[in-house]
């Protein structure tokens, strides 16, 4: 599986979401993108959940790394 990163720590809030949305737009089935983010990106999976048929749910995986640091992986079915 390839996989695509974005560190979105120092995007602006506002830039975040349709960054991530473009960048897993142009991804391939089977492969994945990968997102340092600086909290838990639980609202961003609800939203791909519901609005993006591609977004493999169950294959969702989310780590947090330090207190400031987490690192979701959002594949594409």
């Amino acid at each position: 599986m390839d996989d695509e990163r974005l560190d979105l720590r120092e995007v602006p809030p506002p830039q975040r979401h349709p960054k991530i949305f473009d960048a897993f737009e142009r991804l391939e089935s089977g492969e994945a993108l990968t997102l340092i983010n600086d909290h838990e990106p639980t609202p961003l999976y609800h939203q791909l959940s519901a609005e993006v048929p591609a977004f493999d749910a169950e294959g969702y995986t989310v780590d947090r790394v330090g207190p400031e640091e987490f690192i979701a992986t959002l594949p594409k079915k």
